[in-house]
């Protein structure tokens, strides 16, 4: 983002709780917009219409869930690039292992603190993030 524009992000949860906390953090560490999504559906229309830097999810969503979006995204061309970090309950770790296969870039998992996905997509969007 050294062209100065500002980060774009795409919080995907159905839980509105859990996208306003991750949309708040975002906001307070890189100033950046989120635009929210409740389930995978919703995120791969938001996705088709616009252009993010970033996309959060779940995994477990009504719909679609996360990882079918995960796949999605890695599949098509416009996103295919774009770091995915999974926020989910499911700390097992075939669940991991499931979604970094199919092309999540971090996996963290609940409870998460904020701080923790800030340090988390400025690892992924490195020096851009200031």
């Amino acid at each position: 983002m050294g062209d100065g524009r500002t980060l774009s992000a795409l919080v995907v949860d159905d839980s509105p709780a859990m996208r306003r906390q991750l949309g708040h953090a975002l906001q307070r560490a890189f100033g950046c917009a989120a635009a929210e999504a409740a389930d995978g559906a919703e995120a791969w229309k938001k996705l088709a219409a616009g252009r993010f830097d970033i996309l959060l999810t779940d995994i477990n969503m009504p719909v679609m869930d996360g990882l079918k979006l995960v796949a999605l995204v890695r599949q098509a061309g416009a996103h295919r690039e774009v770091p995915i970090v999974v926020i989910t309950t499911e700390g097992a770790e075939a669940d991991r292992a499931r979604a970094m296969a199919l092309g999540a870039s971090a996996y963290l998992t609940k409870p998460v603190q904020s701080q923790q996905v800030v340090d988390a997509v400025r690892r992924l969007l490195g020096p851009a993030t200031g």
